[in-house]
């Protein structure tokens, strides 16, 4: 059973000004708010969308989130009022799957004859030689074709294909290191014990919620939806009366801090391309509002 369905959009094809909004001199650039990484989502897809077009393929923009409810919850699930809705997301992920189903873009498609869907592969993601590359913190080397209409709309919207490459590799890469380093740190399981002490108490023991996870996750058939609420509640509850809620998230704001500082020019160069790119984001999506 997963945590809590993944936030993210739907995957298609698979086989002001920036003078005011950039970095000045001596200060950090500030990390883009909700809604202007939306901003940033929507005009990439209008830039997407626009490109294949051009090169004789459908393509309808997907939402960043099409179930606003989904969350995550990387340490421990700490929302009563979430987990009474929704438990541990098993409803979120139902929805998730059907919207993949009926995504207008697989459909699509699905639908291609096999020379036609390579060609629509091509020109999304473009062809070899990779020569755009990226390593993670760790090592782990990434590669994408600098032509395709991904890379367009990428190049388009942020002024540096290569840059953006890096430096969102180097991003994504350092939301999974912060966990790691918090669930690793001994204050957390420290503060795990009196979580673990107040699920025993309420009849539901469980060392973790790591291993609660994996307990839940490796039964043959799913919880029923009555007791998947109570445990998920039960779980939130404790993480809150626990002290284990505000651990974790003190541990995560520490080594989001720490981290940013090891990392500091790709991250800087990553908020950077993001604030400058949200003039032109903007008149993209006003001329595709003003033209739809």
């Amino acid at each position: 059973m997963a945590l809590a369905a993944v936030a993210g959009g739907i995957h298609t094809f698979t086989d002001a000004p920036p003078s005011s909004t950039a970095a000045t001199a001596g200060k950090e650039p500030r990390e883009p708010s909700r809604q202007e990484l939306g901003l940033l989502h929507e005009a990439g897809q209008i830039l997407l969308r626009d490109c294949m077009r051009r090169k004789g393929f459908a393509y309808q923009p997907v939402k960043e989130n099409p179930v606003p409810e989904a969350r995550e919850f990387p340490y421990v699930l700490n929302d009563v009022a979430w987990a009474r809705e929704h438990g541990y997301g098993t409803d979120i992920q139902r929805e998730l799957s059907e919207l993949r189903k009926t995504d207008a873009n697989q459909r699509y498609f699905r639908a291609l004859p096999a020379k036609r869907r390579a060609a629509a592969l091509a020109a999304a993601n473009g062809s070899r030689p990779l020569t755009v590359t990226a390593r993670t913190p760790d090592g782990m080397l990434y590669q994408r074709s600098p032509e395709g209409c991904q890379s367009e709309a990428d190049a388009t919207l942020y002024g540096d294909l290569e840059k953006w490459f890096q430096a969102k590799v180097t991003a994504d890469a350092l939301t999974e290191l912060r966990h790691a380093k918090v669930t690793a740190d001994p204050r957390f399981a420290e503060a795990v014990k009196p979580w673990s002490a107040c699920m025993r108490a309420a009849g539901r023991p469980a060392t973790s919620p790591a291993d609660l996870r994996a307990a839940t996750g490796s039964r043959r058939s799913p919880l029923p939806r009555d007791e998947e609420i109570a445990l998920a509640v039960t779980e939130a509850r404790c993480a809150r009366t626990s002290g284990l809620a505000d651990a974790a998230r003190d541990l995560d704001l520490q080594y989001g801090r720490s981290l940013d500082r090891q990392y500091q020019p790709a991250v800087r160069t990553y908020r950077e391309l993001q604030l400058n790119a949200l003039s032109r984001a903007r008149d993209l999506t006003q001329k595709a509002g003003t033209s739809s």
